[in-house]
This record gives C-alpha cells, structure tokens and sequence, in this order.
C-alpha cells in the first residue's frame, strides 16, 4: 500500500476501535445507567438509522464536488460531538439528539471512507484494499468492545462517559489523521464506467439509468437484511426464545462471528479475488442459506441445549465466513461500476441501501424471531437463496473486468532504452 492508503486504512481501523467501546453497551447505557427506560433505548437505536436516512442522499454529492477528505474531516468532528455530548447526557431529549448526531456524522463517513480507497486504488488493488479495511475494522470492533468491558461498570455512570469519550477522541484522530493524507491528483478509476457506455454526468437519473448499479443495490439492501438487520434483533430473539439459549451465549456467538472473519479474511481473499464476484456472491447466499438451516435446527431440531447452543454459535460463525467473502467482492464493485464523476454517489446511494436494510431488518425480523419461529426460518433461507439468483443475474450485466478485476491489464514494469547504432532494445526497469 501507498503512504496514502496506509493512513487511510489506520484511520480507519482506529475509529472502528472507538466504536467498539460503546457499541455493545449503548442500550444498557441508555435504558439502565441512566435509568430512561427500554422504550427510549429502542428510539435512540432508532435514531441511528433515521439520522443516516437523512444525510446519506446529500453525502455522496458533496465527496464528488469537494473531495473525500473534507467531508470525512466533518463527518468525524460531528461525530466527536456526538460521542462527547451522549456520554454526557442524562435526559431523553439530550440523549436522542445526541444520538442522531453521532449517528449523521458515523453515516456520512462510510461513502467518504470507500471513496478515499477507491482514489488510491486501481482495479488491480481495490479488492485488497478493501478486504484490508474490513479486517481491521472488525478488529478494531473486537478489541474496542473487549477494552469496554474492562471499563465498563453499571453501578458508575462515569465509566460509561469514559467509553464515550473515548469514542469521540477516536473520531479525532480519524479527522486528524484523513487531513494528512495527499490524494491523488486524479482518481485512478479510468476503467470504472457504466457498462452501457454512458457519458458520466452526475444525478441520481444517471445512477438510476446504470442496470447494473441498480441490480447491486437490490443485491445490496437483500444481503444487509438477510444479515446483519437480523443479528440484533430478529436472530437474537429467536435465539432465546425458541433455541432457549442464555443472553450470555450471544455474546459469545457475535465474538465467534467476528473471530471467524479476522482468522479467515485473508484465507478467503487469496481463494477469490481471481474469481467472478458474481459467483463469489452467489457462494455467500448459499453458505447464508445453510447458515439458517442450522439455527432451524437449534430453535426446533428439539436436541439437547448443549446442541441448540453450538448450533447457534455456528450459525453466526457461518455468517462471518460469508461476510469475509463479501468484503473483497461488494464494495470494490460498486468503486469499479461508477464513472469517475461519481464514485462518492454511488457509494452514498449504497450505503443508504445499507442502512434501509438494517432500519427494516429488525422491524420485520424482531417479531417473527420472538413469535414465528419456524416461518421465520424459511422466509430468510429463501432470502438467502435469492441473494444467489441476484447475484448471478448480476453478472450478466457486468464487463468482464468488473467481474472477473484480475483481467484488467497491469501496468508494464518494461522500459524501452537506445543505443547507439542499433534499433531501440528492451530491458527490464529497475526499481529505485
């Protein structure tokens, strides 16, 4: 990696670190430290999405008109803010306000993040730029959440500040650390345009116009639905009510889950990134679909708890093993569809398909988990397998570079030298 996107990539790992301090202990903050109750706890959770809602149509055309940088530089110092201001509030009013705040400024810094990898990146590169950032960031996650629970005390509400504020300096550095970092002069996207040859102008009428950009966000908001809007809530609560396992015992499955993506991402990497990403995607429905089949088996296989635990522990353990396929795959497709006046747009309007995914995730999967169990089950084992069906008609709509980005030519390392009396003669360049 380039000086540019190592600091990117710290940047990066460093705020995920942050947010691991208080991502796990926001509802008990909210509903038992400060004593506001569960039903203000579930509108601060609320709040997060709706605030991303908001921003994330504006965001993607101010990184295109003013560059990446200063737009995660703001991001970062709202989202300080925020931290700051919710570890410091006692009231509802204070903590929903400050919640919408860190959750704007959280939002606007995602497309900001891609669209810096992107800039320093080539189609060769991206996949591992991205595969690196979602390593880190899961193990940022890890080791923020297991420093938290070091700190963390439910009987003193200034341990709780402490992780906030904690937080919030990680998004200062985050800001400070993205004002050091000299982009390119021009984005090193040439071969990333829409695939029906359209001149880049900019809108959302282009963005709706490019077949494979829309496919992706349908593909997009089914794959964030199918996972991860049910990991809280949905598969949580069908965990404990129909699998009958200890609140605890979720803990340990979110920890196998991300234990599998930090040992496997880079295992995974090497056995994708030289095939079809619409084929990669087509593996992770099904893999997600099996994943399913085993909670089935947890909640109403009627074995020992002993079983319906592993069972559940495996399931998010499989989840984690189709996320560490998608992180290779998803994102730098969406870099390398989008022309080069709208690469912040086009991650803007992905991540927006990201996050009505997961504001509608836990509102349909939250009661079918608790109550429906086993429609529950087959209705998202047939949404996995339609993650199959959707990515491989995807890939009838891409370049083959855009599938396949080991394809795309590489630059030569060849120079051309004369001498003197003969025709021009080629020898190998020698790095300085």
């Amino acid at each position: 990696m380039g000086a540019a996107l190592r600091r990117i990539q710290v940047g990066s790992a460093l705020s995920a670190f942050g947010l691991g301090f208080t991502v796990p202990y926001l509802y008990v903050y909210v509903a038992q430290v400060r004593d506001l109750g569960a039903g203000t706890a579930g509108v601060v959770l609320a709040v997060f999405a709706m605030a991303a809602l908001a921003v994330l149509p504006f965001t993607g055309r101010a990184v295109d008109r003013r560059g990446p940088v200063p737009v995660l530089i703001v991001a970062a110092a709202v989202a300080a803010v925020g931290a700051a201001a919710l570890g410091l509030a006692g009231g509802v009013t204070a903590t929903v306000l400050s919640a919408a705040v860190l959750g704007a400024g959280t939002a606007v810094m995602q497309p900001a993040l891609a669209t810096m990898l992107v800039w320093c990146s080539s189609t060769s590169t991206r996949t591992r730029a991205f595969a690196m950032q979602f390593f880190l960031q899961n193990l940022g996650l890890g080791i923020g959440g297991l420093f938290g629970g070091l700190i963390v005390d439910t009987d003193d509400p200034s341990s709780f500040t402490l992780l906030f504020l904690v937080e919030a300096g990680m998004f200062v550095v985050l800001g400070v650390v993205s004002a050091t970092v000299r982009m390119p002069r021009t984005a090193s996207i040439t071969d990333a345009r829409p695939t029906d040859g359209a001149a880049p102008k900019g809108g959302l009428r282009v963005l709706l116009s490019h077949g494979a950009m829309v496919r992706l966000c349908v593909l997009g908001f089914v794959l964030f639905f199918a996972c991860y809007g049910q990991f809280e809530s949905g598969l949580a609560a069908y965990g404990t009510e129909a699998a009958g396992i200890e609140p605890s015992t979720l803990g340990v499955a979110l920890a196998a889950n991300t234990a599998v993506i930090v040992a496997a991402q880079f295992v995974v990497l090497r056995l994708v990134e030289h095939r079809r990403r619409s084929r990669v995607i087509a593996w992770v429905g099904v893999i997600w679909a099996f994943a399913w089949i085993v909670a089935g088996y947890a909640g109403l296989g009627h074995g020992s708890q002993t079983m319906a635990t592993a069972a559940m522990i495996s399931t998010y353990a499989l989840f984690g093993l189709g996320e560490s396929m998608l992180s290779p795959t998803v994102a730098p497709l969406v870099a390398d569809l989008a022309p080069a006046s709208m690469v912040g747009q086009y991650n803007s309007a992905f991540a927006l398909c990201k996050q009505l995914a997961l504001a509608v995730g836990p509102a349909v999967g939250g009661p079918m988990g608790a109550t429906l169990h086993g429609p529950y089950i087959v209705t998202f084992v047939l949404f996995s397998l339609g993650i199959t069906v959707l990515a491989l008609r995807l890939g009838r709509r891409l370049t083959p570079v855009q599938d396949r980005p080991s394809l795309a030519p590489v630059p030569s390392r060849v120079v051309a030298v004369s001498l003197p009396g003969k025709a021009p003669a080629v020898t190998p360049a020698v790095a300085h």
